[in-house]
């Protein structure tokens, strides 16, 4: 019996022994886990800039803290040796400290301020929509960031909590003095996160409050944009649309292409000076100093731009006064030149003139024609320039001058020359009538007779016949051609009419000489 209690013993014994050797193994795995956990947290924090802030902190804490012990000890100190090398201590943490120097008072002071929100933009025109929209999108940027910012913060707080509590079962199961400090600074960094993450909340949600009403501003200025440039296109299709109502009268009511031509220019000009007038009502704001500005400069403006005005103003001359239209044939003289054509066009500053083939260009001696000439409208204040065609005015006076000698037989020749004439000239004669009783309505012409004329006049070398009859006044070298030919061939038939030119009579003598014997029987009674 005895042996068998003391082999029970011994059996308890062994068991005991065995199972306070799997008890150190399990702790020794749980503490081998715990601790590998917490360095999965710790490097998961390396790069966290709020631990890194935060350890900045810590340091200038421990920096400045280690200042003041080796004042204290300089203070202290009667070793030269010792004081030397506390003095340069202090030099060095000193230097230190001034790098650190913005951790002085509050580790998160610059990671908790939030962002600067601008002043909404004002959009008062189409091209600020651009600048509305980026800041907006640049405010909720900016938000988003913050958040960003505040949510890494959130997770590191939950992170340094997971730390809190596995140090919390290290101490369980295995406590020693280097954890317990561990486990205190943990929790007074976690206390002063938590500190910061209480700010953060309450500056993120004032900032929310200011970017949503600095967003909401803007949203209005962009729709208030919107709508007034709705507005705008509304007027300004109203008036294109009028427009092409008064061009479709126009078409309507004037047969002349080129009043047609002048009157649509005209609208198109009115048009544009609408869209304009609207456009600058809309988006400039203060008219009046605009008007104030260019009235100070008006007068620097008007001399040093005199003719661009004077062009001006004879463009509203010409387009209200009637004076020309496109299409007009007219003729222009300045410096002693002359051009003849047709009108193309009439602008703002200049008329355009087609250069024809006139007797103004047989005359002159470079003979050209067919150029493009630009005439400043302000020409018509200063030169002459006359129309050929005005009020539909389609024909013009012509003339041709021939002579005839002396002696023959004028009375005849005027009666050829006014035959021939009113046979030529009949066609345009009756479209100058009708044309004339026509201009009559609108200016008071004392002598409307419009039947082809031939005057006598006494030159100094024969009897010059003006014969003047009305022609085409886009083609009067062409009837002038045909009525010369006529009458030469006219007259060289007459046996009695010749054609007179500047002619010179030379009368030649013979002068008799004395006789030599006379000279000397005078001679001798001169002795």
């Amino acid at each position: 019996m005895r042996v068998l209690i003391l082999c029970f013993l011994a059996f308890i014994g062994v068991f005991a022994e065995n199972n306070s050797s799997i008890d150190k193994n399990t702790t020794q795995i749980l503490i081998s886990d715990i601790n590998s956990q917490i360095a999965g947290i710790d490097a998961s924090l390396k790069s966290n800039a709020w631990i890194t802030r935060y350890a900045n902190y810590n340091t200038y804490q421990k920096i400045k803290a280690k200042l003041e012990d080796s004042e204290k000890a300089l203070k202290k100190s009667d070793k030269s040796a010792q004081r030397a090398e506390l003095s340069k201590q202090i030099q060095t943490l000193k230097e230190q400290l001034s790098l650190l120097k913005e951790y002085e008072n509050a580790p998160f002071l610059n990671m908790l301020m939030a962002p600067e929100i601008d002043s909404p933009p004002r959009i008062i025109n189409p091209v600020e929509l651009v600048s509305g929209f980026s800041y907006i999108k640049k405010v909720a940027s900016d938000l988003s960031e913050y958040k960003k910012h505040i949510l890494e913060l959130d997770t590191l707080v939950s992170k340094l909590e997971n730390k809190e509590s596995l140090l919390v079962n290290l101490l369980d199961i295995n406590y020693d003095e280097i954890s317990g400090a561990k486990l205190s600074d943990l929790r007074q960094e976690i206390g002063d996160f938590k500190g910061a993450k209480q700010i953060a909340d309450t500056t993120l949600n004032v900032l929310e409050k200011k970017v949503d009403e600095a967003i909401n501003i803007t949203k209005n200025e962009i729709k208030s944009q919107l709508l007034s440039m709705l507005n705008i296109a509304i007027f300004i299709i109203a008036t294109i649309a009028i427009s092409f109502f008064f061009k479709f009268i126009a078409k309507r009511t004037i047969s002349d292409d080129e009043r047609f031509y002048t009157v649509n220019k005209f609208i198109n000009f009115i048009n544009v000076l609408l869209i304009v007038v609207i456009l600058l009502f809309a988006y400039i704001e203060n008219v009046t100093y605009i008007v104030t500005v260019l009235g100070f400069a008006s007068a620097g403006i008007a001399i040093a731009m005199k003719d661009m005005f004077m062009s001006m103003l004879g463009w509203v001359v010409i387009i209200f006064g009637s004076s020309f239209h496109v299409g007009d044939r007219i003729k222009v003289s300045r410096s002693g030149v002359t051009h003849v054509g047709d009108i193309i066009d009439i602008s703002l500053l200049r008329i355009t003139m087609l250069e024809d083939v006139t007797l103004s260009t047989y005359l002159d001696g470079s003979r050209r024609a067919g150029r493009i000439i630009f005439i400043p409208n302000n020409y018509i204040f200063t030169d002459l320039i006359s129309n050929y065609s005005h009020y539909g005015m389609k024909t013009v006076w012509d003339g041709i001058d021939i002579c005839i000698s002396f002696d023959s037989n004028h009375k005849k020749a005027v009666y050829i020359a006014k035959t021939i004439v009113r046979k030529y000239s009949k066609g345009y004669t009756d479209i100058a009538k009708r044309q004339m009783n026509k201009l009559r309505s609108q200016y008071s012409i004392k002598n409307p007779n419009v039947e082809p004329r031939v005057f006598t006049f006494f030159e100094s070398y024969g009897i010059n016949i003006s014969i003047w009859y009305m022609a085409n006044s886009y083609a009067t070298l062409v009837l002038r051609s045909t009525i010369s030919a006529e009458l030469i061939d006219a007259f060289n038939k007459e046996d009695d009419i010749r054609i007179a030119y500047p002619t010179q009579t030379m009368y030649m003598a013979r002068k008799s000489l004395p006789h030599p014997h006379t000279e000397l029987e005078l001679e001798g009674s001169n002795e």
